[in-house]
């Protein structure tokens, strides 16, 4: 069913909205958390991401046109479906119905907490800034961290604290001026999407009962329905402050599209100049940056140090003595624990196990890796083989809903990555289009940016397939639990020397288990067994990936 996109309120002042650029076209397919359009604002020019899948049907607001707030900015559905009646109904009155589903996180919160009782009025100047919605789904976050203390002045667009959804670690920004007069969580605290996060005023503001009213009121907030809008920051302008980390340690700051671009261009970040505010760099930054003869140092030489962490002091144990630690779960394990839960409970599992040679991938990687500025590994020929895969075997590429079975035609693959709290999926957009090395230098530039906790929530949002290596710990084989809304993922175990039956003689080979957990929902054993044996053809024989 066709849902309407109107034009989102991404500020708290914004009453109407310009399409400084559509970065989709009628007939395109459409990703949830793909970039739909940037919009320029009263305060600054900002992705607008999509939280919706499907065909892009209509645009309603032009490129560098100006509409109201709400008016329809476009319309996402099924592919050839008739919206003669959503146009005919009119902007306005059609983005009624479903706009909590399509308008940014802040909308729907803001019309949520209008009704509220509590009505206690703010003293001039005084904002109630709330639990940001930071993504698609998340419903409670945990401060991180504060970079604020109360009584510091607080500049817009100044850092508050850092928020751990349940997708990533983010920076979260103050859209207003003052001094922060009252923090509201704690660090290591969680609390629900709108709890009050802290109070931001003129100094010496007496808020004595502002924080008391709003906990007295649960999750509804104690001001006027204007202030909320203040509030809640929509997931678009979270990532608006995504950040990197420079060679000493400095923070980067840099939008989303401006790193796209400069990992489009090869430009690294750390020689960019920011004209942004608080030097933050924007799209015209890359676009106009000549890069100066010193060569910048390589991420993966930077990357190595940092990933190797500190290690922790011992807790002395006296013998025979019995000694437990308890550690608080994170908001990641959190996610973790329940997704893996309701994806083994509701998916009805099944294995699939095939071995492969791979003698001719180990001869092919070692050729390939003699090229300058090449590294390829075996984890990236495998994530190829699947891409190549998945595209004859698009049954394998699909997901299961009540009504139906969607096949995807495109192919984003998931890299299962370990980090610190859990394990992160970022995903490779478009992989059967990558080549070898480009897989070999996304899946690095990711791996470590989540190991930093550093990747943005839709760099982590529209995997199709997923593959799992737990290969360089040396584990043979394993089976996995499927990363929903996926129907399959890939387990990779770690290539093994032994005797091996060749030509009726037994030799030394090599050889590594691949394991495909399949929903049997959608994939029947012997569309998982076709598929795996197509991918066996494609790892066995490298040079075929290549036609």
């Amino acid at each position: 069913m066709a849902t309407i996109i109107t034009m989102p309120r991404l500020s708290d002042t914004m009453t109407e909205g310009t399409v400084a650029s559509w970065l989709k076209k009628v007939g395109d397919k459409i990703s949830e958390g793909d970039i739909l359009a940037e919009i320029e604002t009263d305060k600054a020019t900002m992705e607008f991401e999509s939280f919706n899948e499907g065909t892009l049907l209509h645009i309603g607001i032009p490129a560098g046109e100006t509409a109201p707030v709400d008016s329809l900015l476009a319309i996402i559905g099924n592919e050839g479906e008739d919206i003669s009646a959503l146009l005919a109904g009119g902007a306005a009155p059609a983005a009624e119905a479903p706009k909590a589903d399509a308008a940014p996180a802040a909308e729907t919160k803001t019309e949520t907490a209008a009704p509220a009782k509590a009505a206690t009025e703010l003293p001039k100047g005084v904002i109630v800034v709330t639990m940001p919605r930071l993504s698609d789904t998340m419903t409670e976050g945990t401060v991180a961290s504060w970079l604020k203390k109360v009584g510091d002045t607080v500049a817009e667009g100044d850092i508050l604290a850092e928020i751990e959804t349940d997708k990533a670690t983010m920076e979260f920004e103050s859209f207003n001026a003052g001094t922060l007069l009252h923090i509201g969580i704690q660090e290591g605290n969680t609390a629900p999407v709108d709890s009050l996060l802290a109070i931001i005023g003129p100094a010496g503001t007496d808020i004595s009962g502002i924080a008391e009213n709003y906990t007295a009121g649960g999750a509804a907030p104690a001001s006027t329905p204007a202030k909320e809008e203040t509030k809640a920051a929509p997931a678009a302008q979270a990532t608006e402050a995504t950040a990197e980390v420079s060679s000493n340690g400095g923070r980067i700051l840099a939008s989303p599209l401006a790193k796209k671009i400069a990992s489009d261009k090869g430009i690294q970040l750390t020689q960019v100049k920011g004209s942004g505010e608080n030097g933050r760099i924007v799209k015209s930054d890359i676009e106009n940056f000549t890069p100066s003869a010193k060569p910048a140092a390589t991420a993966s030489s930077d990357a190595k140090p940092q990933e190797t962490a500190a290690a922790a002091p011992k807790v002395f144990v006296p013998a025979g003595e019995v000694f437990t630690e308890e550690i608080k779960n994170s908001q990641m394990r959190k996610i973790i624990a329940k997704r893996l839960a309701e994806s083994l409970f509701t998916a009805p599992h099944y294995n699939l196990t095939i071995e492969v040679s791979m003698d001719e991938a180990m001869k092919s990687r070692a050729t390939i890796n003699t090229v300058p500025d090449t590294k390829v590994s075996f984890n990236d020929m495998v994530i190829k083989a699947c891409a190549l895969a998945l595209k004859k075997h698009p049954k394998i590429n699909s997901q299961w809903k009540d009504d139906a079975i969607t096949i995807n035609h495109h192919v984003n693959i998931g890299v299962a990555v370990a980090v610190e709290d859990g394990l992160v999926v970022p995903v490779l957009k478009f992989t059967d289009a990558m080549s070898l090395s480009q897989i070999g230098s996304a899946v690095r530039d990711l791996a470590g940016r989540a190991k930093n906790k550093k990747l943005g929530p839709q760099e982590m949002e529209g995997s199709t397939f997923t593959v799992s290596n737990l290969g360089m710990f040396g584990i043979e084989s394993f089976n996995s639990i499927i990363n929903q809304p996926n129907s399959a993922i890939l387990s990779v175990g770690a290539i093994i020397e032994k005797p091996v039956v060749k030509n009726g003689q037994i030799v030394v080979g090599n050889t590594m288990v691949l394991s495909l957990a399949c929903d049997h929902r959608t994939i029947d054993g012997a569309t998982g067994a076709q598929f795996l044996q197509t991918l066996k053809q494609f790892i066995e024989s490298p040079v075929t990936m290549l036609a």
